[in-house]
């Protein structure tokens, strides 16, 4: 199509992907950010900028020169603790232990896959949107077993197939901050939070906890569910006709009898599981309460990512032995051993990314940019839901050119978390801000890793489906669930509830 020919949205696109891609990779965008980090510490030191501590009156702040003597000794010291000690690296490793596990068995793909085979076909849409939300478990399962499997399944009801994938893509995709359980993703954006908080607030930080949004997502999945499916059967799918081509339904396999059985013993063993950890936590003298018998602020709470871990480590290890996908600890330790194969680019990501946090806070900047911006967010008297509606049009946009939530909330955490604090508004409220927006843009964003897989995918159905396409297919899954998720907000923001335990909407300055 030559450029005249082309419409003002279809040139916007192209813009976007243009603009996108000559973005460098994640790595390496990291490591210029920390030299850009590194001479910014150099000239504003030099400036003699100060500003007064938010949370120590009377104390004044400097930027620190991290290419004095002492800065380059710190960057050489220091290199290898700021990789070991990048908030998400620990927690993302263990619990993927456990949930790669459950992968690689098999146990998540069957699952999801029982689950959608056996809801009424009434109820298929919302099934299918349900399922995509909850594949976040999974981590990226979710993608590769779901949009496939709802283009057969919505062939077999004589509905159209790409239907069927845009409400599991947008399930998966659109709905990855939203569970009824406490997914990888909460400890790795909660890590960096609670190190972005300790810039404002050390006090406050040590009493965060990975859970802090843990009531919002478990709601916003009834949200989201239902908005999915009346967004696919009331504007996707009488937008794309009826489907007039053949298609193979191999795809739509019944669970096997072995599979089921592995179910069963899986399920049995997750029960157990929970008992256990729950007469850990429970009883008023269990063993994971605080010493003062409180839970909020206990051991339990702190023990979140290895509990995550063992729920998902052990159904999985119960599956794969039920089905004989795992026969000795041989193969349990391969299974192990290709999950974190499968984390290299993010321990990689880790060791730049790290670097780019630790001089943000060593020079003091955070606490320069986020006094600098409550004083102008005061000057332009923005407040409320006005200034959240900003923050999530700002991280969405910046989502449409950086797809890893954790590579971008890495980056914006140490600056967006302060301001917000100095504004009155919690830690916890900014983190579930930025995964509204993160989530609800993933499925218009050509840059998110598994874009060109749909793309892929529909093209089984619909030879000419491209880019535009796709996004003009997903744009109201993006449109309603934003709306829907910032009424929720609103809501939540008016009634002052908890987002999470001990995870309030608002911050007070101590």
């Amino acid at each position: 199509m030559s450029e005249k020919k082309k419409g003002l949205f279809q040139r916007f696109l192209d813009m976007i992907e243009t603009t996108g891609n000559r973005l460098p990779h994640p790595v390496t965008l990291f490591a210029i950010l920390s030299v850009v980090v590194l001479v910014a510490s150099a000239i504003v030191a030099a400036t003699g900028v100060s500003v007064e501590h938010p949370g120590n009156p009377g104390e004044m702040i400097e930027a620190k020169n991290l290419l004095s003597r002492e800065g380059v000794q710190y960057i050489f010291t220091a290199m290898v603790d700021n990789f070991i000690n990048f908030a998400p690296l620990g927690v993302v490793l263990a619990s993927m232990l456990g949930i790669g596990l459950a992968e690689r068995s098999g146990l998540i793909s069957a699952a999801l896959r029982g689950f959608v085979l056996s809801i009424p076909k009434s109820l298929i849409t919302a099934g299918l949107v349900f399922a995509g939300i909850m594949s976040s478990l999974a981590s990226d399962a979710g993608y590769v077993v779901l949009p496939p499997l709802g283009a057969v399944i919505f062939i077999a009801l004589g509905r159209h197939p790409i239907a069927g994938i845009a409400a599991a893509f947008a399930g998966v995709s659109a709905g990855f901050s939203a569970n009824l359980l406490l997914t990888s993703l909460d400890p790795m954006l909660a890590e960096m939070t609670i190190s972005a908080a300790a810039i404002i607030d050390p006090a406050y930080a040590d009493n965060m906890n990975v859970a802090m949004n843990y009531y919002f997502v478990i709601a916003s999945v009834f949200l989201l569910t239902i908005v999915g499916a009346l967004v696919t059967e009331l504007i996707v799918e009488p937008r794309l006709g009826t489907f007039k081509g053949s298609v193979n339904k191999d795809d739509l396999t019944e669970l096997s009898a072995l599979e089921k059985k592995g179910l069963r013993y899986s399920g049995l063993s997750l029960l157990i599981t929970v008992i256990v950890i729950g007469l850990l936590v429970v009883p008023a003298n269990g063993l994971l309460r605080a010493d003062d018998g409180g839970v909020i602020s206990s051991p339990f709470m702190s023990s979140l990512v290895p509990i995550i871990m063992i729920m998902f480590f052990i159904p999985g290890l119960v599956y794969g032995k039920v089905t004989k996908v795992i026969n000795t600890d041989t193969d349990m330790a391969n299974k192990l051993s290709d999950t974190m194969a499968s984390m290299g680019m993010f321990i990689v990501l880790a060791f730049t990314a790290g670097q780019f946090v630790s001089y943000f806070t060593e020079s003091n900047l955070g606490l320069l940019i986020g006094v600098a911006g409550a004083e102008f967010l005061d000057s332009v008297k923005l407040g409320g839901i006005v200034l959240i509606l900003l923050f999530i049009l700002i991280s969405g946009f910046i989502n449409l050119f950086i797809g890893s939530a954790s590579a971008k909330w890495a980056m914006m955490a140490p600056v967006f978390v302060p301001i917000m604090m100095q504004q009155g508004y919690s830690p916890e409220l900014t983190q579930m801000a930025y995964r509204i927006a993160d989530s609800t843009s993933n499925i218009i964003s050509p840059l998110m890793p598994y874009f060109a897989m749909i793309i892929v995918i529909m093209q089984k159905y619909n030879k000419k489906m491209g880019i535009g396409t796709l996004i003009s297919t997903m744009f109201p899954y993006t449109i309603f669930f934003t709306l829907g998720w910032l009424l929720m907000l609103i809501v939540w923001m008016l009634f002052s509830w908890d987002l999470g335990p001990g995870s309030p909407i608002s911050y007070m300055m101590n």
